[in-house]
């Protein structure tokens, strides 16, 4: 099933009178369950369609429709409510907030979302449980390692129950043990629960676990592999 489909789009910013083209025309659709690497040099537009995806930034022109709504068309209290209740991140600096506990961090979305106090706990408790940190559900932020945190980070992302989850260059700060262990829960929710991955990365290791690579150049799509 298409959950994500991108029409004709293209992102312009504009830096004094220089014009920069961050994407230009993609065409791209994902499916339920896809594991996705988006792939490319630095400077090359990947970030930037994540972002875009997830409504973090405007296009200029085109459509990103997911699952049948046009988020561009969206006010901008609508897409903030469309994205808490569909959209899972995971970023390369955790974005965790340190004065809550791990548990708490996991809570917080739902929180936001009117989850009754019950409903949050158990299922900050289970999450927490699933990445592999049911001794470290109160500990902060400090107290973690690297792995740690972005691990906090993941079962935050599942907490609001979303349609997929864009991760952009998750393990970037990671050592290599902490990486394959990152991947290896990612890669298990995939494969057990049929979350969808989308990430961004230069990390060969995400692209050798990724089942579809995406390489983009220029902001343009250069290559679409399914293996």
């Amino acid at each position: 099933m298409k959950i994500i489909e991108l029409k004709n789009l293209n992102k312009v910013y504009h830096e004094g009178e220089i014009d920069v083209h961050a994407v230009r025309g993609i065409d791209l659709s994902f499916q339920q369950g896809e594991f996705t690497a988006i792939v490319g040099p630095s400077g090359s537009g990947k970030t930037t369609i994540l972002n875009l995806i997830g409504g973090l930034d405007n296009p200029t022109d085109g459509d990103i429709i997911i699952d049948e709504v046009n988020i561009g068309n969206l006010k901008s209290s609508a897409l903030t409510d469309f994205r808490m209740k569909n959209i899972g991140f995971v970023f390369q600096a955790y974005n965790l907030i340190p004065v809550l506990t791990a548990k708490e961090n996991v809570e917080f979305i739902m929180h936001l979302q009117g989850k009754s106090k019950k409903e949050r706990t158990e299922r900050a408790l289970q999450l927490l449980k699933e990445v592999g940190l049911s001794e470290r559900v109160n500990s902060r932020p400090a107290k973690l390692s690297g792995g740690q945190q972005q691990r906090v980070a993941v079962a935050r992302a599942l907490a609001s129950k979303p349609k997929f989850i864009l991760a952009d260059e998750p393990t970037a700060n990671l050592d290599s043990e902490s990486t394959a262990n990152l991947l290896d829960i990612m890669e298990k929710l995939n494969k057990d629960e049929n979350i969808t991955f989308i990430f961004s990365t230069h990390d060969s290791r995400v692209v050798n676990k990724a089942r579809r690579v995406v390489t983009v150049e220029d902001g343009k799509v250069v290559s679409d592999i399914t293996k």
